[in-house]
């Protein structure tokens, strides 16, 4: 059968850098850090101390206080970018048919703080099981797609992706797969995530996953660099609605980019250690190339995984070379997440949102935070230190994996009618 185009019509984003997605580009460009002391909790007996904190949020101008008060702060934040792709895409719900309209949204965690709230309530308490009759639908993972789609009166397909890191990108690459197989007309996807509450640092150092640079939080993530010593926990949510083109030609929607291509697979390796070789990553970007019917010269901009991390960021490097070869050496790669902090499940979404502002503007935004080269890394790599470069981007492939060996790679490109 032929494969139908998918193309990007909208887009919202909330992170620790911009409150909306042109703030969000903006700060990437300018280089800017989210990260500073965790002022949510008491932190001081903490390993780590600071994280990437979504700021300047008002919930009840964004949702309606009592609606807000039944939701954990990870579907608040996805119904917030949710309503801004929406209004950005013009589609206009009530008369579109909505049986062909759906969500697939993406969380690693979901209700975290819920979770951790109802049961620190029961353990302080005498024993008798009290508990908000909201518990589960705060806290299950599930439920930022289907309070999205009663929204809207979204009835197409719905569902959430659960691939920790990953995500995201494959609520995006599923959404991307049912459009060009004609099972829809458009989506609204992406991934939220909440997790700098105790439950969530404490895990997390536990793993001893997590940078302790608490002296200098705005340069504690600093991918590729010598000196990295963990991922800076960050937090918010991205979103894009992907429409089928004839649809959103017909109704005259403004096109962003389109979805070129899209890989999923696994490490089949260790629950959070990358494969040493960067066997998964090597195999989702070559399985994202294929399906998007292009060759490696084809690729200038690669937004890399890149957490900070001491292992991470030498596998995915490795990676690279591998696959691309000679033309490793003509890509520019870079790593947000030095900026916005690693939002777990919603990183794909923002990451995608920065790739499709990077061939819009022709401009790649900057691995920031660089101070020494890693023997371990390439230098001839032109991982975009420091500052934002300016170059002709016309294809741009976004790296995630998550804990338990999860790979996705997704493909965008300029629109050409």
């Amino acid at each position: 059968m032929e494969l139908k185009r998918v193309v990007v019509t909208g887009l919202g984003a909330l992170t620790p850098i911009g409150n909306t997605a042109p703030e969000y580009w903006d700060g990437l460009v300018r280089g800017v850090s989210g990260a500073a002391p965790i002022t949510r909790f008491d932190a001081s007996k903490f390993k780590t101390q600071f994280a990437c904190e979504v700021k300047n949020l008002d919930i009840n101008e964004k949702i309606d206080r009592k609606e807000a008060r039944k939701m954990d702060p990870y579907a608040q934040y996805a119904m917030i970018v949710a309503e801004e792709a929406a209004i950005d895409s013009g589609l206009d719900f009530e008369k579109a048919d909505v049986d062909r309209i759906g969500v697939i949204w993406g969380s690693g965690i979901g209700g975290l703080k819920t979770f951790q709230d109802e049961v620190e309530n029961f353990v302080k308490g005498d024993g008798t099981p009290r508990f908000n009759p909201f518990f589960i639908p705060k806290m299950i993972a599930d439920i930022a797609s289907g309070l999205i789609s009663i929204k809207y009166n979204l009835r197409g397909p719905n569902y959430t992706t659960v691939a920790a890191c990953a995500s995201s990108t494959n609520a995006i690459i599923d959404a991307y797969n049912l459009i060009r197989l004609g099972k829809a007309d458009a989506f609204i996807c992406g991934g939220s995530e909440a997790t700098i509450y105790e439950a969530g640092m404490g895990g997390f150092n536990a793993l001893h996953a997590l940078s302790k640079r608490n002296d200098s939080p705005s340069t504690a993530s600093r991918p590729f660099d010598r000196g990295r010593d963990g991922f800076v926990m960050g937090e918010g949510a991205g979103a894009l609605v992907v429409e089928e083109l004839e649809h959103a030609k017909a109704r005259g929607a403004k096109i962003y980019a389109e979805i070129a291509g899209g890989g999923m697979s696994a490490d089949a390796h260790h629950i959070t250690a990358p494969h040493p070789e960067g066997l998964g990553a090597l195999n989702v970007m070559k399985m994202a190339l294929s399906d998007a019917h292009m060759n490696t010269d084809e690729i200038d901009y690669i937004n890399v995984h890149g957490t900070s991390t001491p292992l991470g960021d030498i596998a995915e490097t490795k990676a690279i070379k591998e696959f691309f070869g000679e033309e490793a050496y003509k890509l520019n790669i870079s790593s947000t997440k030095s900026m916005t902090g690693h939002l777990l499940g919603a990183a794909g979404a923002i990451e995608a949102i920065a790739c499709i502002y990077s061939i819009m503007n022709n401009i790649v935004p900057p691995t920031i935070n660089f101070e020494e080269a890693d023997p371990e890394i390439d230098s001839k790599l032109n991982l975009t230190f420091n500052t934002a470069q300016e170059r002709e981007v016309n294809v741009a492939l976004s790296n995630t994996f998550g804990f338990g060996g999860h790979n996705t790679s997704t493909i965008f490109k300029k629109f050409q009618g």
